[in-house]
């Protein structure tokens, strides 16, 4: 069993504001540019260290077990019977290119598991024991109602290079270990999404190649008085999630953003999203351009630019643009209830990814994870293909007490973290380097796939794993000069004079130019201090005496 190294302690109701959340963007192979099948997922928590995790492949005897440990605490649950044979898996995909995503949403508390697979151990026990997306289900759905489900309400992105698919799943409560679930297939034309919400509503009940279910859904639904319409009128989300404003500004927001980006008209769910009102926000729409691996990058930077929800232009925001809001997400004036939003990218996310799975490519190189850890807005994406076995140094293990420069995790924190406090002076150096790295890497994939052609399978895993090894190394590297250039060039509030080739400027006497000072670049900082202090601050003749 893959242990997360890192524990995080997770609140019940993930899709409350308040609590820590996780977001999965999706698109299905006929909306990419290349044919690929694409999927993201962000990892948010305010103590989850960004880490590359890996099994290897391996064949096991006869009677061996396998120990389960809750993926969120390392908390042991008990053991299951090993396999036979279990595949090699990279972060979370596999070595046949099988990728895995979740985001949590709670859903109804007296539903939460009291089984023994917890719903990261379903993830990573399941990489091991799949090929497809299919097959995953298969796996998946026998775990929980073997061995009993030990989690809340959990929206799964299981993808391969062919298709994808949404499935949706909660427990029973703690008398029955079981789990109800529903599992639909996103069209080959269409782009989806989850964000800590349950997203799958109405289904057909009669389309077994696209969606399905659980035998007892809708019964135990009934049984528990969440629904009582007829068959067809069941509504899956409705029924086992719970709603408020949490969960659709907090939660399906994030999705709708996604969607307003490649899709049109996405201004008529806006009521859905701020209210509730009308019908629910479809599962899936259809892009009217095609999307790529990097478009995936940028839409999990994403704050809402552009949107009446951008968190760059509320005051908020501060004199530095900056969108990002500390925790607790409400707060209360006058007796009444506040939040922030909460968008894609975040300062708690431990890593993130993008996962591309490109059937036309050979089997080494047909699953590719773009892996960065830290704040996925401020983070490089490195390249790991599926047939790479050994994790680079710089994404292996550690632990968010714990400082470590030769660390991936740590050098993009320090980066992000100076971030925050000057973001609109500072973000332009840091896409500078972030895009010089990513377009670099970019390009040596790029070169990789053709090359492949005609090189043997082993001669392929090999310069895979180079590739990866190269990449962490430079882009820690280079991050960590870039951390130190932040602090220099910052130092005090002032902004140091650069030459054209970006060295800091002396005197000709050899000193340190005299700095520009940054100031504050919103001139609403300045009115809301008048606003709040009156004449405090005026400044106004005074008396000059005799």
């Amino acid at each position: 069993m893959l242990k997360r190294l890192s524990a995080i302690l997770l609140a019940a109701n993930i899709c409350s504001l308040t609590s820590f959340a996780c977001t999965s963007l999706i698109a299905a192979r006929g909306t990419t540019a290349d044919g690929a099948v694409l999927i993201t997922y962000a990892a948010d928590s305010h103590n989850l260290f960004g880490e590359l995790y890996s099994q290897p492949a391996a064949k096991h005897k006869k009677g061996a077990m396998r120990k389960i440990y809750e993926w969120d605490t390392n908390k042991y649950l008990g053991e299951i019977p090993e396999i036979e044979q279990t595949y090699a898996t990279i972060g979370n995909m596999n070595e046949h290119a099988l990728t895995i995503a979740e985001s949590t949403w709670g859903g109804r508390p007296e539903l939460e598991g009291s089984g023994m697979i917890d719903y990261g151990s379903l993830i990573y026990i399941t990489l091991q024991r799949a090929k497809t997306a299919r097959e995953a289900i298969d796996v998946m759905t026998d775990l929980v109602n073997r061995y009993g489900y030990a989690s809340s309400g959990e929206s799964f992105s299981i993808a391969d290079p062919d298709e994808v698919w949404i499935m949706e799943l909660i427990g029973k409560g703690k008398e029955n270990p079981g789990a109800v679930w529903v599992a639909r297939r996103v069209p080959d034309d269409c782009i989806s999404g989850h964000a800590n919400h349950s997203r799958i509503h109405t289904f057909p009940l009669n389309d077994p190649e696209n969606t399905i279910y659980a035998p007892d859904v809708i019964e135990f639904a009934r049984t528990k008085g969440y629904f009582s319409g007829d068959d067809k009128d069941f509504d899956f989300s409705r029924a086992y999630a719970e709603y408020d404003f949490g969960a659709l500004r907090g939660c399906d927001a994030r999705v709708w953003s996604y969607f307003n980006r490649f899709a049109p008209d996405m201004d008529e769910w806006l009521p859905w999203i701020n209210n509730a009102d009308g019908e629910p926000m479809p599962l899936w729409v259809k892009p009217d351009k095609k999307i790529t691996a990097n478009d995936m990058k940028w839409m999990m930077r994403d704050h809402f630019e552009g949107t009446p929800f951008d968190m760059t232009k509320d005051v908020g925001a501060g004199p530095y643009a900056v969108p990002y809001r500390w925790r607790p997400m409400t707060f209360t004036v006058d007796n009444a209830e506040y939040t922030h939003e909460r968008a894609i990218a975040t300062q708690q996310t431990g890593f993130s990814f993008v996962s591309s799975m490109n059937q036309a490519l050979p089997q080494q190189l047909q699953g590719l994870l773009w892996f960065g850890t830290d704040d996925a807005n401020t983070c490089v994406y490195i390249p790991i293909f599926c047939s790479v076995t050994r994790v680079p140094e710089q994404l292996g293990h550690g632990d968010t007490n714990t400082l470590d420069w030769t660390r991936n995790f740590w050098v993009n924190s320090y980066v992000a973290n100076q971030a925050y406090n000057r973001y609109s002076q500072m973000i332009p150096d840091i896409r500078r380097i972030q895009s010089s790295l990513e377009n670099s890497f970019d390009l040596q994939v790029k070169a990789l796939e053709t090359r492949a052609k005609g090189m043997k399978p082993r001669d392929i895993a090999k310069a895979a794993q180079q590739l990866a090894d190269n990449s962490a190394a430079k882009a820690t590297a280079d991050y960590k000069n870039l951390g130190d250039f932040l602090f220099v060039k910052f130092m005090d509030g002032n902004i140091k004079k650069q030459a054209p080739d970006g060295s800091f400027l002396r005197t000709e006497e050899g000193i340190p130019a005299y700095p520009n000072f940054g100031g504050y670049d919103d001139p609403r900082y300045f009115e809301n201090i008048v606003r709040e202090t009156g004449d405090h601050f005026k400044v106004h003749p005074v008396n000059q005496g005799k």
